[in-house]
């Protein structure tokens, strides 16, 4: 799967070969094998050795597309699908831009998952409104400006095609 390491320049492929037993594992990063081992796994830290090299991370935030972390005293964030997620974000920028209303509209067809905004909410640019699943991937509805909601007009386990109204933003 490939990733896009922030302050990386180039994405990097990583796949997981085979498990070894005992917290080791053989993985691809950028076509090199490497031989990891979990040292320490809880919720926010993981200490690993990858070819004899300690390393000690720690996640600083986490969501459905991208992941935070402190990674040997380097601050890295790791987008999941980045290629996904631009083209989402250059379809969210058009469609906000050439309607100049307060629809916030559905980049993908998808389930909605989950309704995060609620009617009332203030939001800024940004916020997550809604999380719609396509395709086996959650991808969050943003917020294409601040304001306040004013209809939210799907419900979780709706089905929505792409530019589908999903809320009012005044």
């Amino acid at each position: 799967m490939e990733y896009k390491i922030t302050p990386l320049e180039q994405p990097a492929n990583a796949e997981l070969l085979s498990t070894l037993g005992d917290s080791e594992a053989m993985v691809k990063i950028n076509q090199r094998d490497y031989r990891l081992k979990v040292l320490r796994f809880s919720t926010n830290i993981l200490e690993f050795m990858i070819n004899n090299s300690y390393h000690y991370a720690k996640i600083l935030s986490s969501s459905t597309s991208e992941v935070k972390l402190l990674i040997d005293g380097t601050e890295m964030k790791i987008s999941k699908h980045s290629k996904l997620s631009e083209v989402l974000e250059k379809s969210l920028s058009k469609i906000s831009m050439s309607t100049g209303v307060n629809s916030l509209t559905s980049q993908i067809p998808g389930r909605v998952v989950s309704v995060i905004g609620k009617q009332g909410d203030s939001v800024n640019k940004g916020d997550s409104i809604v999380v719609l699943e396509s395709m086996k991937m959650q991808v969050a509805v943003k917020s294409h400006k601040d304001g306040k909601i004013k209809e939210i007009k799907v419900k979780q386990g709706n089905t929505v095609s792409r530019n589908d109204v999903i809320a009012v933003i005044e």
